[in-house]
This record gives structure tokens, C-alpha cells and sequence, in this order.
């Protein structure tokens, strides 16, 4: 990112090839369709060019990058909110399916059936808690960097991450896996 500040646009092509990958993961658990997704990721990466100067390196470059990302899927959710459209359902290629030689047909079924249920529930969460989850426990990302992201306290974190995953428990409670739903 330093190398693009100061000049150097080729810089940009790593970035991309390096982070792309986790944006438009984080874009399309957000948004739950792949093409918006991909459409989030780029103009993601051309907030981040037009912006390469205000780039300050004391936060961490994931911190910096998850927000501009951030930013675009709230504003794409609230857009969306607006035009509502038919959405097709591409994410049903994309998404993992889980399935064990070890667990019976029915079970990994179940399973299957869970984890839409859960990355249905967490699309449905409002954004600040959405973007906590994805960003937690998704992305990996620590308390003290979805602060910088979300321009919050890492308090407020914790208290988001607590409420969206009350929220999950209540609405996936027909399942009663308890352990599962600490793991989302």
C-alpha cells in the first residue's frame, strides 16, 4: 500500500491479487449473491486507489481495506432496501456444503440445512451487527480492528457480537445446537 501512495499504480495488482479473494468473501456473506459481491469487491478496490493518499500506515492495511468494504455493503444494502429486486440464487454454487463419511446421509443433511439457516439469520441481522460477525468470525479480524472499522469502541464490539449471536441463538433455537451457533 505504501508503494501505491507514493506512485507506484502497479502496486495496486498485488493488493488485488492478495485481498481480493477476502473481500469478495466478505462482500458475498454480506450480501448473499455472488455477482453483488464482486461488484462490492471492485469498487472496493477503486475507493482504495482514489483514496491511496489519505492512506495512513498506523492501522493495519486489513483494518483500512475491511472498511472501505464495509462502507459499500451497508450502502448496497441500504440501495437494495430502496429497489428491492428478484434475487437469483447463484450463492447455492458457491457455498460449502458440509458433508462427512462419517455422519449418516440424514445428518449431513442436517448440517447442511443449519448452515443455510445460519448464513440466512446472519444476512438478516441489521448492518453494525452483521458486519461484526463477518468481521469476527469470518474474517478473522480482532475486536480492536473491527473497532477501527466500524468507527466504535471495542466494547461496542464485544456488545455487538454478544447481541448478534443472542439474536442467532433465538432464531435458529428449532435446532438446538447450542455449540454450533457459538462457533458462527
Amino acid at each position: 500500500m505504501l508503494r501505491l501512495k507514493a506512485g507506484d499504480d502497479l502496486a495496486l495488482n498485488a493488493l488485488m491479487r492478495l485481498w481480493q479473494k477476502p473481500v469478495v468473501s466478505f462482500a458475498l456473506r454480506y450480501t448473499g449473491n455472488l455477482e453483488d459481491a464482486r461488484d462490492l469487491a471492485q469498487e472496493t478496490f477503486v475507493r482504495l486507489y482514489e483514496n491511496r493518499l489519505r492512506y495512513e500506515p498506523a492501522a493495519r492495511f486489513s483494518t483500512w481495506l475491511f472498511a472501505i468494504a464495509s462502507n459499500l455493503c451497508r450502502n448496497h444494502a441500504r440501495w437494495q432496501s430502496r429497489h428491492p429486486t428478484v434475487q437469483n440464487d447463484e450463492l447455492e454454487n458457491e457455498r460449502e456444503t458440509f458433508v462427512s463419511e462419517e455422519r449418516s446421509p440424514a445428518d449431513n443433511a442436517a448440517r447442511n440445512d443449519l448452515a443455510s439457516a445460519v448464513r440466512q439469520h446472519v444476512q438478516a441481522l441489521p448492518h453494525d451487527l452483521k458486519s461484526a460477525v463477518l468481521l469476527f468470525d469470518y474474517e478473522g479480524l480482532s475486536q480492536e480492528q473491527i473497532a477501527h472499522i466500524l468507527g466504535c469502541t471495542v466494547k461496542a464490539v464485544e456488545m455487538r457480537l454478544y447481541r448478534a449471536r443472542h439474536l442467532l441463538r433465538e432464531r435458529l433455537s428449532r435446532w438446538k445446537v447450542e455449540p454450533l451457533i457459538e462457533q458462527v
